[in-house]
């Protein structure tokens, strides 16, 4: 196998690779490594990258194989988002407002680590992850693969771009409004939001009042399945990617929330078909059925949305002053929310999770759009205002958050390309605490409409 059909093999290929000993891991570490020196340049994903310690850690994670250690991820390089602690290394956040070094990895982190995976580096997102778009004074602008004119999406960008152009297999991301699911759909990747909990946060615990999870985003269903069986408690995500889903009921809905403001573009609606189609040669019974949206959902996600943004800045963030204009802004919206009204939301979500859960009594999942336009072009908001920017921002990406006041898995699955070639996603969401059937089901759909080999321009 050549250098760049081993980059871009997934997760779970590398670590068969590894484990038959027809590939070592120091290799494939440093496989990426050159990859990164040639491609980094261009794209701006890695804020840094831990390159000779990911090479002894090869080195530590061949001799365990030869010593006949079988860790899922032995010797597999994954890359950690920068809002996610890694031990002994700054978590930055996307700001030079951050403190020192984190005294040990987060608990997703340590699990990684525990099933063998080796920590490349850390990736840049949008400074205090706030936006779907990852440009920050500080780090500069992160570049999708597919058009370096435009972002890869955010706040998980810098770990989608990375993964897109075969820079390392896996990514770590977070998602508290869509964060994994809008990099992944306009990089071409398959990302997943777990149920809340599903992944450890530690020590980053009830981040933005509960609206933030940590996931994958990854090449395959495969992948991200592995990736979750290595992170959280259950297991059984890799055997629920391998099996097929059975006869579901899907729901087709484009309905926006009360308040919304957002349009379809005609790329986006033509995936959506495409995909209810494709569910239904494969046996499914489709219907357009759509959830109820209560009035008050979008004020509960707005409300812990800037809460938890305040509440970032105040705990992790030493020296504020640095802070960008725009994000100090949006932490003073959050400060000035009382206590008594965030609180209040919080106690809102059960009911308003059932409501919208209702669906659930006659479907298995829903389908709806992923983002609903291309990205935007790199510096389209540079220079913007908190509120002018969030106006901008939130049309393009509207049904994502809605899952994150609920806390269940959804997750984002490659439908194509738009007109101008690049990446088109479409959203699948599941009951709460089914992961199982959205992998199943995503599997499927890859098997009958691949798009792992799929490399982008900048590759």
């Amino acid at each position: 196998m050549d250098a760049t059909d081993l980059a871009f093999a997934g997760a779970t290929e590398q670590a068969r690779l590894i484990a038959a000993g027809e590939v070592s891991s120091r290799e494939l570490v440093q496989t990426y490594l050159d990859r990164i020196e040639r491609l980094d340049p261009q794209l701006n994903a890695w804020r840094i990258v831990f390159g000779e310690r990911a090479l002894a850690e090869a080195d530590q994670a061949d001799a365990r194989r030869g010593a006949g250690n079988e860790r899922a991820l032995l010797g597999v390089p994954v890359a950690i988002k920068d809002d996610v602690d890694v031990g002994g290394e700054v978590t930055a956040w996307g700001t030079s407002a951050h403190g020192g070094p984190a005294p040990q990895d987060a608990e997703a982190v340590r699990r990684l680590r525990a099933a063998g995976a080796i920590v490349l580096g850390k990736t840049n997102v949008p400074e205090m992850t706030i936006w779907p778009f990852t440009e920050t004074i500080t780090f500069g602008a992160t570049r999708n693969p597919w058009d370096v004119e435009r972002t890869p999406g955010g706040s998980s960008g810098g770990t989608a771009a990375a993964v897109a152009s075969g820079m390392v297999g896996l990514g770590l991301g977070s998602d508290g409004l869509g964060s994994i699911r809008i990099p992944s759909a306009w990089c071409g990747l398959f990302g997943i939001k777990p149920q809340r909990d599903r992944v450890p946060i530690a020590p980053h615990d009830d981040a933005w009042q509960g609206l933030s999870v940590n996931g994958p985003i990854a090449r395959s269903v495969a992948d991200a399945a592995l990736f979750l069986d290595a992170t959280s408690d259950e297991g059984g995500f890799v055997a629920a990617a391998g099996r097929p889903p059975g006869k579901l009921r899907v729901a087709v809905s484009t309905k926006l929330a009360p308040g919304q403001l957002a349009r379809l573009s005609p790329d986006v609606r033509a995936a959506v078909e495409r995909t209810a189609e494709l569910l239904r040669s494969l046996g499914h019974e489709v219907t357009e059925r759509d959830p109820e949206l209560p009035g008050s959902l979008m004020t509960n996600l707005l409300t812990r949305y800037f809460r938890g943004i305040y509440e970032d800045v105040a705990n992790a963030m030493p020296h504020p002053q640095r802070l960008e204009a725009r994000t100090r802004a949006m932490a003073r919206v959050g400060r000035m929310i009382p206590a008594s009204f965030v609180a209040k939301q919080r106690q809102a979500e059960a009911g308003l999770a059932a409501r919208i859960n209702a669906i659930f009594d006659h479907v298995d999942v829903l389908l709806q759009p992923g983002p609903v336009t291309g990205p935007t072009k790199i510096g389209q908001y540079h220079g913007r205002g908190a509120i002018w920017t969030l106006n901008g921002v939130a049309p393009r990406v509207p049904f994502q958050g809605w899952w994150n006041g609920t806390g269940q898995p959804a997750c984002v699955v490659p439908a194509g390309l738009d007109r101008d070639g690049l990446p088109v996603g479409v959203q699948l969401v599941g009951r709460p605490g089914d992961e199982a059937t959205l992998l199943s089901l995503s599997a499927q759909l890859e098997a009958e409409r691949p798009w792992a080999d799929r490399r982008p321009p900048v590759s």
